[in-house]
C-alpha cells in the first residue's frame, strides 16, 4: 500500500523525461528536413526602378515590399533610371470579372475574378533579364442579390489577396536573377 502514492510521482517524472528527450529530437528532425523560417530574399542588384505602371496599387505594393527588405534601393524618379541596376516594367495590370455560373432563370450566381499582370526586367542599357511575362491569379466568388455590398467588399479583399500573391511571385522571380 505504501507504493501506491509513489507511482503517480514516478509517472510524472518519467513523462517529464520523455518530454525532455522528445523536444531536442523534434528540433533535430526539423533541422534535418531543411526547415528554415522565411527571410528577405537576396537580390543580384542594389537598386531598381519600377517603370511604367508604378503608380498602380500593385506597383505601390511591390515598391513597399522591395523597400521593406532594406537591401535594395527603390528609385522613385524614372529620370534617374540610368543610375539604377535594373528596371522593372509593368506595362499591363488588368482586372477582370467574368460570369461563370447562372441559375435556371438566368441570374448570375458566380463570378471569377482575374488579375492579369505583364512585366519584364531589363538593365538601363537595354539588356533583357526577364522577357515579358504574364502572371495570372484567379478567384471564384459567389453572388447574392440580397448581399450586394458585402459581396463588393469581398471582391475588394480578393483582389488585394491576388495582388499580394502576384507581388510575392514577382519578388521570387527578381530574387532568382543571379547575375546582371
Amino acid at each position: 500500500m505504501t507504493d501506491q502514492p509513489a507511482r503517480p510521482a514516478q509517472a510524472g517524472i518519467q513523462a517529464a523525461r520523455r518530454g525532455a528527450l522528445l523536444a531536442p529530437a523534434a528540433a533535430l528532425l526539423l533541422a534535418g528536413c531543411g526547415f528554415k523560417l522565411r527571410q528577405a530574399p537576396d537580390f543580384a542588384f542594389q537598386s531598381i526602378v519600377i517603370g511604367a505602371g508604378s503608380s498602380s496599387p500593385l506597383g505601390n505594393e511591390l515598391r513597399r515590399s522591395l523597400a521593406a527588405g532594406g537591401k535594395v534601393e527603390v528609385v522613385v524618379d524614372p529620370q534617374k533610371m540610368v543610375g539604377a541596376d535594373v528596371v522593372l516594367f509593368l506595362p499591363q495590370e488588368q482586372r477582370e470579372k467574368v460570369v461563370v455560373g447562372v441559375n435556371a432563370s438566368g441570374q448570375v450566381r458566380e463570378f471569377q475574378l482575374r488579375l492579369r499582370v505583364r512585366f519584364r526586367v531589363a538593365t538601363p542599357k537595354g539588356k533583357q533579364l526577364i522577357e515579358e511575362t504574364e502572371l495570372l491569379q484567379t478567384r471564384d466568388i459567389s453572388f447574392n442579390e440580397s448581399a450586394v455590398l458585402a459581396k463588393e467588399a469581398e471582391e475588394g479583399l480578393l483582389y488585394r489577396d491576388m495582388q499580394a500573391d502576384i507581388v510575392q511571385q514577382l519578388m521570387r522571380r527578381l530574387a532568382a536573377l543571379k547575375s546582371l
